[in-house]
């Protein structure tokens, strides 16, 4: 379960990638400064929410009481405009929802398609769909972390950067320290924010979700909050791929053949 819910009273939501552990507040640093990203919604997005919870919670058990935690009538929510959608990814339906999402923006983008993820271990699908948007002409940004938390994952996101950046991909990584952020917006009309990374892992092993936002005027925000993190990042560049440690391109081409198990 990679999910991270709050439901306060069945009228407010908050949605992201933030855990409860000091790191993710700063008060403990490990990697650096932890770069992380959430959404707070209130309306009839909740029961969702509310719902995901109540899901996991009863897992194989008996439903009865969900009734009375989804009875709860939210206020209407004046002058949001726009469309909230959240959406659960279970690994045992076959329905490969947060990948699906993902690859839908990027096959439908037009302008720009701006992305924050901790990790990035792609299939070729995932990839080519990347390299696509990019030779299209739409503005593919990755922001990644710095500092890493786990080499090997960092090793395996770096095997795919020659690749991507050839096809006109631009990478960044943030130098302050490690993003955990997982967000997705996109020509100023579609934005995701939620717990799913570009990895095997969250894409078809996890339980995961994501609050999905269509002509929200929150995504301005998000988009402001991508524009403000790239100031910290530097770019990946052919000159630096081609001076990177031997050891991480080693251990990236090694890792690549098991890279659907991590």
């Amino acid at each position: 379960d990679h999910r991270k819910i709050l439901v306060i009273d069945g009228h407010t939501a908050f949605n992201g990638d933030v855990n409860l552990a000091d790191e993710y507040i700063n008060r403990k640093v490990k990697y650096g400064h932890w770069k992380d990203a959430a959404v707070m919604l209130k309306g009839e997005a909740v029961k969702s929410f509310t719902l995901m919870f109540l899901q996991m919670w009863g897992i194989g058990e008996r439903k009865d009481e969900y009734a009375r935690f989804l009875a709860y009538d939210p206020h209407p929510v004046k002058g949001a405009g726009g469309y909230v959608v959240p959406y659960g990814d279970c690994p045992l339906d076959g329905e490969k929802v947060g990948e699906r999402v993902y690859m839908d923006i990027l096959n439908r983008s037009l302008s720009y398609v701006h992305i924050m993820t901790p990790y990035l271990i792609l299939d070729d699908e995932m990839k080519s769909a990347l390299k696509y948007a990019a030779q299209r002409g739409v503005d593919v940004k990755l922001i990644l972390p710095g500092i890493p938390d786990k080499k090997t994952a960092y090793a395996l996101a770096k095997s795919h950067y020659q690749s991507l950046v050839n096809a006109g991909v631009k990478i960044y990584e943030y130098t302050p320290g490690f993003v955990h952020a997982k967000v997705f917006v996109c020509d100023d009309i579609k934005a995701v924010v939620g717990t799913i990374n570009l990895d095997y892992r969250s894409l078809y092993h996890h339980f995961e979700c994501g609050t999905f936002l269509y002509r929200t005027e929150c995504i301005a925000d998000i988009e402001r909050d991508f524009q403000d993190t790239l100031e910290k990042c530097r770019r990946v560049t052919q000159n630096s791929i081609r001076h990177e440690k031997g050891s991480y391109k080693l251990m990236g081409s090694f890792l690549k053949f098991i890279a659907p198990l991590m």
